[in-house]
């Protein structure tokens, strides 16, 4: 497949043009060549470049790619050797950030909340997604639910001795929405990373967090657009998931 026609395809159903976002979202780096094998993954890191030139992809598609918004533009380091290995590799790079984060079908949050068997039923904030639990849980109840879906232990800040009824999540680095999740009636925000200021933000607003890891919280949407993708056009796809404990 011409890689036109795979980005036109991807734009269709992601939709870019609707978002401000921090990096540029599709065709990030050209490749050599027509695509029949892609390999999807969280982030472009070296590691994910070379397991996808290892397996004969044409293409490597993920959530976070490159060349963000106010970070140093030369060519140098670490930046030189990523985009090196890409280019002798012949593979294509496409990124899709903000809109895979809250595409209706198959971004990270509308997938973690299925996944933790949640329907949203209100927005908060900008992309913070929450819903009704039909009985409360307890905390440890949900850690042990939201351990055992993404495979490592979350961590738990602010109240902890209380019964969950609403739960407000958003995928990846979102901590910062704590304050908005509390106001729009959360018990619980769950989300990926943690600052320093997260512990007292999460004490002093009576709500408990939960920093289950970004990389864990943002599988989802890419695993699931790969596998739309294969359906779709019939191209080879895998998903290759490089660990990260962040």
């Amino acid at each position: 497949m011409d890689i036109r026609e795979l980005t036109a395809r991807l734009d269709a159903i992601l939709n870019p043009s609707a978002y401000k976002d921090y990096a540029p979202n599709g065709l990030q780096v050209q490749g050599a060549r027509d695509v029949k094998r892609i390999a999807t993954g969280v982030t472009a890191s070296l590691a994910l470049i070379e397991e996808a030139a290892a397996w004969g992809a044409d293409a490597l598609l993920v959530h976070h790619g490159w060349f963000w918004r106010g970070e140093d533009a030369r060519i140098t380091g670490m930046r030189y050797g990523r985009i090196r290995r890409l280019i002798e590799s012949g593979m294509h790079l496409i990124a899709y950030h903000l809109p895979l984060d809250d595409n209706a079908e198959l971004g990270n949050n509308v997938l973690l909340g299925k996944a933790l068997g949640l329907a949203a039923d209100r927005r908060f904030g900008e992309f913070g997604l929450s819903a009704a639990l039909k009985a409360p849980v307890g905390v440890e109840q949900l850690s042990e639910t939201l351990e055992a879906l993404l495979k490592r232990k979350p961590l738990v800040l602010g109240r902890t001795d209380r019964a969950i009824s609403r739960i407000g999540w958003c995928t990846g680095a979102a901590q910062d929405m704590l304050e908005e999740a509390a106001a729009a009636g959360c018990d619980a925000f769950i989300s990926g990373e943690v600052s320093e200021r997260t512990f007292h933000e999460a004490c002093e607003l009576g709500i408990t967090y939960f920093g289950c890891g970004h990389h864990a919280t943002e599988r989802f949407g890419i695993r699931a657009l790969g596998q739309w993708l294969a359906a779709e056009t019939g191209l080879e796809v895998r998903f290759i998931d490089i660990e990260n404990p962040v």
